[in-house]
């Protein structure tokens, strides 16, 4: 008598059959998609010879021009992404605490907390900038308020799942002896989540900065500012200055960021 062979499958009926309808679906995306953005053959055919041109103009770049046009609009951007993160700070914490189910065992509050960070993380940061252009007028002022409303859904999650993850132990031992609201939130939840506070602040700032670079585009000050007149006047020398102020800033507060968290974390 013959034992029957056993085959190895790798994959179910069902999960080829799941497989391949993914597969055909992501394609029928990607053609629907290149169908629908009308994708003109002559603009990608002359597209290597109009960027060969572009950066033919961008050479040398114009360094001349940043002691007159690019070094104040570059402060300004650092201090639209200081000044917004720092009132990130005082709108993100009270959503986080509000947000925190370890802080605040209500569920309608929790709720009404997670619509607040899901509303502002919903809303791209040059639609906040545009948003507050309106309001306020041009300026650094729309920048940095874009900048704050833009980071409170980002830091407060963060917070309150930092919250969340901490160690229940102290604060059910205050708690049981008597210790007010504020006593456990400043001995109990607060050295928990101190480390990863700030890390979640300059991670913050340092989006803020790359973010802030681009505002001045819709009128909301910065160095974006520099870069859209440059490009508005056909100054590709200058644009080219530009592009690599950004880039070295960018590098620069990542080196920064990295640096002070790494003395956080160690601490």
């Amino acid at each position: 008598m013959i034992a029957s062979q056993r085959e190895w499958v790798r994959f179910t009926p069902r999960e080829r059959f799941a497989r391949t309808f993914v597969w055909l679906a992501a394609v029928a995306a990607f053609v629907w998609s290149l169908r629908t953005v009308e994708v003109i053959p002559e603009f990608l055919y002359d597209a290597p010879s109009q960027m060969a041109d572009m950066l033919s103009r961008m050479w040398p770049m114009d360094t001349a021009h940043y002691a007159q046009g690019v070094h104040r609009a570059l402060v300004e951007t650092l201090h639209v992404a200081t000044l917004g993160t720092i009132l990130t700070v005082f709108l993100a914490v009270p959503v986080g605490l509000l947000t925190s189910r370890a802080v605040t065992p209500s569920r309608t509050l929790n709720t009404l907390g997670r619509l607040v960070l899901v509303s502002s993380r919903s809303v791209n940061t040059l639609v906040w900038a545009l948003l507050f252009v309106a309001v306020f007028g041009p300026g650094a002022l729309a920048g940095t308020m874009a900048i704050a409303f833009r980071s409170v859904g980002f830091v407060g999650k963060l917070l309150a799942e930092a919250l969340d993850e901490g160690d229940p132990g102290p604060v059910e031992a205050l708690a049981a002896s008597g210790a007010p609201y504020p006593s456990v939130l400043l001995k109990a939840h607060w050295p928990q989540v101190k480390p990863a506070f700030w890390s979640i602040i300059l991670f913050r700032w340092d989006i803020n900065v790359r973010e802030s670079a681009v505002l001045g585009l819709v009128g909301a000050g910065g160095i974006g500012m520099a870069l859209d007149t440059a490009m508005n006047l056909f100054y590709w020398d200058r644009v080219a200055l530009v592009l690599a102020t950004i880039f070295t800033v960018v590098i620069l507060t990542e080196i920064l960021v990295t640096f002070i968290r790494k003395r956080i974390l160690r601490g």
